[in-house]
């Protein structure tokens, strides 16, 4: 009976765990999330859950609000310092993660 228990158990935590909100490194392990080829964070999935879709929501603003100060301070245009910025995220991207190319279709790197 205990086994059962456990295993019930151990089974609903796995169920569970897409519950939790998500973190940048896991959501873009598991392919919702990738780098865009404009500085911002995508969905290569249609059907990311809800709390993927706010991370990125989340994380997107901040970036849109460190290019606005790069490019302010630098004289250069918010879309550049944007574009600066996705050059090297997609460098940093780790293999089996997604990118987006210069065509806009997301690839695995």
């Amino acid at each position: 009976m205990k086994t059962l228990i456990n295993a019930c158990l151990i089974s609903l935590l796995l169920m569970m765990h897409g519950a939790f909100a998500a973190d940048l490194k896991t959501a873009k392990q598991q392919g919702w999330v990738g780098e865009q080829n404009n500085g911002f964070l995508g969905l290569p999935k249609n059907d990311a859950p809800a709390d993927v879709k706010a991370l990125v929501a989340d994380v997107n603003g901040q970036r849109k609000a460190q290019f606005a100060q790069i490019a302010a301070k630098n004289g250069i245009a918010e879309a550049d310092a944007a574009k600066v910025f996705a050059r090297e995220a997609a460098e940093r991207t780790l293999p089996g993660n997604y990118i987006q190319n210069q065509s806009g279709v997301w690839v695995k790197k």
